[in-house]
């Protein structure tokens, strides 16, 4: 991931990337399992899922409908859970399960191959205007992944994100735009797919919809790597 580059960058500058001897892998170990178990989340919420709707998909032949039923009952369960035993929402389970009913309801919309083709596209929508939307809430989605690679599970770092996502306006503004980035390449994927969905020949769309995906992708982290560097020297300074 492009964060991974520039927090390493940051860290040779500021003599983080330093540490000699015993001392020294100790802290990287600790912080290693740190964090780790900040991206739990990710990989539970999101890794999951997807993983297991492209095995019963693709692995094992199962229908559009029955593979996003299975790959949606860990993020249902997580999110009841967290309604009920801790009384909070798991954004990123409730997305996937958002995302997931949504593709169960279009494969009703089946025998017209460009509506196909266009309704990948409407999946992808769903996740990007969910990305954007919570870009203006208390924590935004993309949050999740990005303050994980910044701090590093370095205590004084875990410190300084949270002073800065209270207390300044202007850290929070980056925040917010490193998930508008994410969210606006996605929703711009899903008006391209939809487009050539009805422009393109399908064959040529059948496979030019994972091009869109990829430059999609591409520009989120050439973009988000900008807004990445920039989160990232004022959380090293903040901790200093």
């Amino acid at each position: 991931m492009a964060t991974i580059t520039t927090t390493a960058a940051i860290d040779e500058q500021t003599g983080q990337g330093g540490q000699t001897g015993q001392t020294g892998r100790t802290g990287r170990s600790e912080a290693a399992a740190t964090k780790l178990d900040a991206l739990k989340p990710l990989a539970v919420d999101v890794a999951v899922p997807l993983g297991v709707y492209f095995a019963a998909h693709s692995a094992l032949g199962l229908g559009l409908v029955a593979s996003l039923a299975l790959s949606s009952a860990v993020p249902a369960v997580r999110t009841a859970v967290g309604l009920l035993r801790e009384r909070t929402l798991n954004g990123l389970a409730l997305l996937m399960l958002v995302v997931n009913t949504a593709g169960i309801a279009l494969s009703a919309l089946s025998g017209d191959p460009r509506l196909m083709l266009a309704k990948d596209g409407a999946i992808s929508s769903v996740i990007g205007i969910s990305i954007m939307v919570s870009a203006f809430g208390r924590r935004p989605l993309m949050t999740a992944g990005l303050k994980p690679f910044i701090v590093k599970g370095i205590a004084a770092r875990a410190a300084a994100w949270d002073r800065l996502a209270d207390g300044s306006a202007a850290f929070r503004r980056q925040e917010r735009n490193f998930s508008l980035v994410w969210g606006t390449a996605l929703v711009a994927e899903c008006i391209a797919r939809v487009v050539g969905a009805y422009t393109v020949p399908v064959e040529t769309m059948a496979w030019l919809g994972t091009v869109f995906l990829v430059a999609a992708i591409g520009v989120g982290i050439l973009a988000g790597n900008v807004i990445a560097e920039r989160i990232a020297h004022q959380v090293v300074a903040d901790a200093e």
